[in-house]
């Protein structure tokens, strides 16, 4: 993107991202070039609810909004889209990596604003890891990574996390955190081994292991609660990541968590079965 768009007469940008939990991980590296492009803007993120919430004061992104607004449905109708212009004439610059191929849904959002709008892929194509391919979507060379690209959870985010460990009787100074999920079943790493290797941590004394599920994963809680692991589930995202942050380590699968773990500077592993962890391995957070 040139350089002259850097301006102070941009005061609200908009980035429209349909992905899950991962995606957006690996999506963080954009938001940040993005928000040092338009340093004098908010930078504001419409993406799956819960995942808006996360992003906004955690990372660049000033406010969340959800891509299942009565706005971004209005998109898709054939009559003028009022509804839609009533929010989206408020953005200066919108990035949308939805619907990019839909020429209707492009007519419209061009018509729902008076600023800029620029559509991407989903999936960018081309070698190498997944953020690296979003990075070349907006033209800015992926070798230039940003170097304080993290998610930072917030004060509350830890006593919420706090609270959680101490009511589970976990010993936060020797955790491990345990994700046994994924968005495929067919990526996962079978839970009995997962049980076993935690049984094997714990029972060696050496570590305090937890097992985390999400929503998708409650059939798996039996088979942990059977070798004796303390399980927490029913968790929002931000207190699974102040949780990952205070882990000495985390073990899962190639997850959303995973990555989030990963995102809030943990340190962990993640097993890769048909995935390509070439393109889809969770990076290091940088900062």
């Amino acid at each position: 993107m040139p350089e002259k768009e850097e301006s102070g007469s941009i005061k609200r940008v908009l980035v429209v991202f349909p992905g899950a939990l991962g995606d957006l991980v690996c999506f963080l590296p954009v938001l940040e070039v993005i928000a040092r492009r338009y340093r004098w803007a908010s930078v504001e993120l419409m993406a799956r609810l819960e995942l808006a919430r996360l992003a906004a004061g955690r990372t660049v992104v000033a406010r969340g909004h959800s891509i299942d607004a009565r706005a971004v449905g209005a998109l898709f109708a054939d009559e003028t889209a009022l509804d839609a212009r009533r929010f989206f004439v408020g953005f200066d610059h919108i990035y949308s990596f939805f619907a990019a191929d839909d020429s209707g849904f492009r007519a419209r959002l061009a018509a729902a604003t008076d600023g800029e709008v620029s559509f991407y892929p989903f999936r960018p194509g081309g070698e190498g890891h997944v953020a690296e391919a979003y990075l070349r979507a907006i033209e800015t060379d992926e070798t230039a990574w940003p170097a304080d690209t993290r998610l930072e959870p917030t004060a509350d985010d830890f006593v919420a996390a706090a609270r959680v460990l101490a009511e589970s009787k976990c010993d936060r100074s020797n955790l491990i955190v345990i994700f046994p999920g994924s968005g495929s079943p067919g990526k996962n790493w079978p839970a009995v081994k997962f049980a076993a290797l935690a049984s094997m941590l714990s029972l060696s004394k050496r570590a305090s292991v937890v097992v985390i599920l999400g929503p998708a994963e409650m059939a798996l809680e039996p088979i942990f609660r059977q070798a004796g692991l303390p399980v927490l589930k029913e968790l929002d995202l931000p207190t699974v990541a102040a949780i990952a942050r205070l882990a000495l380590a985390f073990v899962g699968n190639d997850s959303g968590v995973a990555h989030l773990a990963a995102a809030v500077g943990g340190s962990g592993v993640a097993i890769f079965g048909p995935t390509d962890p070439a393109r889809w391995a969770p990076r290091p957070a940088a900062g």
